[in-house]
């Protein structure tokens, strides 16, 4: 064995450790079940990293007897392929149709993948300028990160766009409610609601365990109207954006807490005159220092809250 190695060509044997090293690295998407026949994958609650490729959010699968439903497409060509063998992991069953429940990279930069197979995409409306305006831009932060592993990768937007406040589709025998209240995250932002389940995924409208994040396209008085919605459902299982399966408390405390908070202190700030640095440096975040990312993100959520305040 040692002759042969010597006598290999030092770059075959770069591209064969490139290569193991690639496998050693690569994402692993499994789906757990929280009800019949609906299933979640828990995503990283980290930044996205080259070895979740991208992956840092919740993923939803509904079986149905016509076919699969997927809830959110991946980050990248490359990582819904992950998704799809994930999925033959739990049916046979063909996926048919993918819903994206946002318009953040994780939630439809892996449409083309399951457009190449046959699947219907459904987004919301509200989303499509979104997705339009920062498709390109989402893809070249992902390449900066991923590298080769955004490969393929090409913003592909849904083939049918729902447009009311709350629609209901029947796939496969199963009935989908669609909720939608003008974004929150994201202007896109809809949760997807299986009433026969008892089970609502909420998208990027929902954050636990890690602290949400404020963008400057996301609209906090809107999230908050969304997530009323959250609270006249009251699902069995909630299956959050990012973070554990979970309930409505939990939701409450990790998602619902943050925004009233922000949106008091900010509209005081606001109505006091006081500047945004000032602002800022004066908003309370110990209540929140108990979730991942909170040290990094609570500046920015702050700062960009009290613009929407001032716009308001």
């Amino acid at each position: 064995m040692r002759n042969i190695l010597l006598k290999t060509p030092a770059r075959v044997l770069t591209i064969g450790l490139s290569l193991v090293c690639g496998l050693a690295h690569a994402v692993t998407v499994e789906f757990q079940r929280v009800a019949e026949g609906v299933y979640a994958h828990v995503g990283d609650t980290g930044a996205r990293t080259a070895e979740n490729e991208g992956l840092n959010a919740n993923i939803g699968l509904v079986v149905t007897p016509a076919g699969a439903v997927l809830i959110d497409s991946g980050a990248t060509f490359q990582s819904a392929r992950h998704i799809a063998e994930a999925v033959r992991k739990v049916t046979p069953q063909p996926i048919r149709w993918v819903f994206n429940t946002g318009g953040q990279d994780h939630r439809w930069l892996g449409n083309g993948f399951f457009q190449a197979q046959g699947a219907e995409v459904i987004g919301h409306a509200g989303g499509e300028a979104d997705m339009k305006n920062r498709g390109n831009d989402h893809l070249q932060g992902l390449k900066a990160v991923l590298g080769a592993k955004a490969d393929g990768t090409v913003p592909t937007l849904p083939t049918r766009w729902l447009k009311a406040p709350d629609e209901r589709l029947e796939l496969g025998g199963v009935v989908f409610e669609f909720n939608h209240r003008g974004g929150a995250h994201t202007p896109g932002d809809t949760m997807v609601w299986l009433p026969q389940k008892n089970v609502l995924f909420t998208g990027d409208v929902v954050y636990v365990d890690r602290l949400l994040g404020v963008l400057p396209v996301s609209n906090t008085r809107q999230w908050l109207a969304t997530f009323s919605v959250i609270e006249q459902l009251n699902p069995a299982v909630l299956v959050p954006g990012h973070g554990r399966v979970t309930n409505v408390a939990i939701a409450k405390a990790d998602t619902q807490a943050v925004l009233l908070a922000l949106r008091a202190h900010m509209k005081k700030a606001v109505d006091d005159g006081t500047d945004v640095s000032a602002a800022v440096k004066s908003f309370d975040t110990a209540p929140f220092m108990r979730l991942l990312n909170a040290a990094e993100l609570m500046p920015g959520n702050a700062s960009r809250t009290y613009l929407e305040m001032e716009r308001e």
